[in-house]
């Protein structure tokens, strides 16, 4: 078998490919495991009569050839649509379709590409985005009640406050508006990760600033957070997204504060081996059994020992992150002896970004 038969083969979709008068004249192991009918059964056999495809309103579809939009030769790709087709089994699937038009030097319609996507598969990553939606709007609810909470304290009782008060009010308000802030940027990035559109704005990132500069914000919502840092000598700068990356550092500094003991915590920076630098951030928790150890980084979990809150989002899209960035986020644990969160990032020299 080719590679372009193997890779063919392997996309996740069904693929058809029609000739003209709707006859298929190639199709992938895919095609052939959602239509159930074998490949040679496929081959060369009028699409309308065996799948039977039909609209969302039952009408056959290209029941009288294909659309009067393809006469047009500027016209070269079919929107996706609904349409039911029948197994071999008789059952009915319903499908999402989309295709694209082959046509001759002279612009003459000679054959259609076919994608059909099963729409239960779709339906399932609807429920995992209102799942999604409904994680976030739940943390939401907590700093936005807190900020309209003191935003009408301070309105109504601004001249009987004391500069103290108001003082403490306010910053809880700012800490609380940088909270909703990171939620809808978690909630932007699940979007991004998944359909791989996440942009990075790369820069010269100081990593031991930025590290400290996220203990200290942390430390706002965990006064008694105790973390030791420590990075080595002229610590290289890394080519990287700092908004990203002090996301990474914050989701594992918070999760350590959750999950495990607030005391005793490090923030380890080191070079190589390779061109890579890492930072690990070590909690001295009861740590994670090695059964549950592969399952925080996957969406929505959340774990019972601690104090667990938050949208069981944060490791995933720290992952993501990362990887994003050609590194690596891994995790070790020892019960009872504690967990580190690594991750790794290329190592750039400076020279190497200015050059053609």
């Amino acid at each position: 078998m080719s590679a372009t038969r193997e890779l063919f083969d392997s996309l996740p979709d069904a693929v058809l490919q029609l000739d003209g008068d709707h006859r298929i004249v190639a199709a992938n192991a895919t095609a052939s495991r959602l239509t159930g009918h074998s490949l040679d059964h496929l081959l060369g056999e009028d699409c309308r009569s065996l799948l039977g495809p039909r609209s969302r309103d039952g009408h056959r579809v290209w029941a009288d050839g294909w659309h009067p939009s393809t006469r047009l030769r500027s016209v070269r790709s079919m929107p996706e649509q609904d349409i039911t087709i029948r197994t071999a089994s008789g059952q009915d699937v319903k499908t999402f379709v989309a295709g694209s038009y082959e046509r001759d030097d002279s612009g003459q319609l000679t054959g259609v590409v076919l994608v059909l996507r099963e729409a239960g598969r779709r339906a399932h990553q609807a429920a995992s985005g209102i799942e999604i939606v409904s994680t976030v709007s739940h943390e939401l609810r907590s700093p936005l009640t807190s900020v309209k909470g003191y935003t009408s304290l301070l309105l109504n009782r601004w001249g009987r406050l004391r500069d103290d008060q108001k003082r403490m009010m306010l910053e809880q308000v700012n800490h609380d508006a940088d909270r909703v802030t990171r939620l809808v940027t978690e909630l932007l990035d699940i979007s991004r990760l998944e359909t791989g559109r996440l942009m990075l704005r790369p820069q010269l990132v100081d990593l031991p600033r930025l590290a400290a500069m996220v203990v200290e914000k942390v430390k706002l919502e965990y006064p008694d957070l105790e973390a030791e840092l420590s990075f080595e000598d002229n610590f290289p700068k890394v080519y990287a997204d700092p908004d990203k990356v002090e996301q990474v550092l914050t989701n594992l500094v918070e999760n350590a504060c959750k999950y495990a003991s607030r005391k005793g915590l490090a923030v380890i920076g080191e070079t190589g081996p390779g061109d890579v630098v890492s930072v690990t951030v070590s909690d001295q928790g009861e740590g994670i059994p090695a059964a549950d150890l592969n399952k925080v980084f996957t969406k929505f979990y959340r774990r019972s020992e601690g104090r667990p809150t938050g949208s069981g989002l944060g490791l995933w899209i720290s992952r993501g992150l990362v990887e994003a960035h050609n590194g690596r986020l891994v995790a070790e644990s020892n019960p009872g002896q504690g967990t580190s969160f690594r991750f790794t990032l290329p190592l750039i020299e400076p020279e190497e970004l200015h050059r053609p």
